[in-house]
């Protein structure tokens, strides 16, 4: 064999003997743990949101090296599919101006809602899902779902929302001109619990622009993948989604690549210390999770002596 492709045989043997150097390795045993991780984050993270998934579990690795490794192991994202708007503003019920004009900017959670309709395919017919979303934090506050695109079915999302955040009065509650949402007895529980009405300009996406993208990442992460045999299923799926991982676990690089409710939870720390202190510490908004972990730090070491 060694005469057939014109090496030596001490050489053929120093080659079977030789031992993978200690950067080899180290790739292979970082190549397992990126593949954890991508099976864990469910195939949506690229290389900067791995990087700190990685990082949070004691795996530190440089971006162009986890680049190259996630490019060997042929990892790649869940793509991207575009869907059909729901949308039917042909009605004769009276529409609420446009407040936000695309001008999405809270600096607190409950300062604004945006909430629209979308639906999913199931072999026993569509399952249509409505659910609210606060900009500030990309928390999920409301959702519900079932069998007709109705104003019960909205409404059933609202009172979800207003039961598990019970925002202030003035909050902005923003939607598309869809019936469901300029229906009279809708518009009533908006009244009632003082919420300001913002509604987008007819055939324009971008003005609900934080509500499309969630119903797309719900779609190219989750929903796109899985052929549900009843609409059971599909509920099953959508609310361990939401619940489990979007709220909870999945990283956003808008607020710092940690997770929705973990953002929540920092502003509130953080508002309590300001409190404390006198207002002597400022919150940032989507400022980095280093920065909030620092400042948090800092700050707790600096009023432990007068704390209770």
């Amino acid at each position: 064999m060694c005469q057939v492709f014109g090496v030596s045989r001490s050489g053929y043997y120093n080659w079977v003997q030789h031992e993978p150097s200690d950067r080899k390795q180290s790739d292979e045993r970082l190549k397992l743990e990126i593949k954890v991780a991508h099976i864990r984050t469910r195939e949506t993270y690229g290389t900067r949101r791995l990087q700190t998934e990685l990082a949070e579990n004691g795996i530190i690795v440089g971006r162009d090296r986890l680049a190259r490794l996630r490019k060997e192991l042929r990892l790649r994202c869940k793509q991207k599919r575009k869907f059909r708007a729901t949308t039917n503003s042909n009605h004769n019920l009276p529409v609420a101006p446009n407040l936000l004009n695309q001008t999405f900017a809270p600096t607190a959670p409950n300062q604004v809602w945006v909430a629209d309709l979308t639906y999913v395919a199931t072999q026993e017919g569509w399952l249509y899902l409505a659910g609210i979303k606060d900009v500030y934090t990309c928390e999920i506050v409301g959702y519900a779902m079932g069998e007709r695109m109705t104003k019960e079915l909205t409404g059933k999302a609202l009172f979800m929302a207003l039961r598990s955040q019970r925002p202030p009065a003035g909050l902005i509650h923003h939607s598309d001109r869809g019936s469901q949402y300029c229906a009279y007895d809708y518009r009533v529980i908006q009244e009632q619990f003082g919420l300001k009405t913002s509604m987008s300009r007819k055939g324009n996406c971008y003005d609900n622009a934080p509500m499309e993208s969630f119903w797309g990442t719900l779609k190219n992460e989750s929903l796109s993948h899985y052929r549900f045999n009843n609409r059971d299923e599909a509920i099953s799926v959508i609310r361990e989604y939401i619940e489990i991982f979007y709220n909870r676990q999945r990283r956003h690089s808008r607020l710092g690549n940690i997770s929705p409710a973990a953002f929540r939870e920092k502003y509130h720390q953080m508002a309590v210390l300001k409190k404390r202190t006198n207002g002597s510490v400022r919150y940032c908004q989507y400022t980095s999770e280093s920065s909030i972990t620092s400042t948090l730090s800092s700050s707790v070491r600096s009023i432990t002596s007068v704390l209770p």
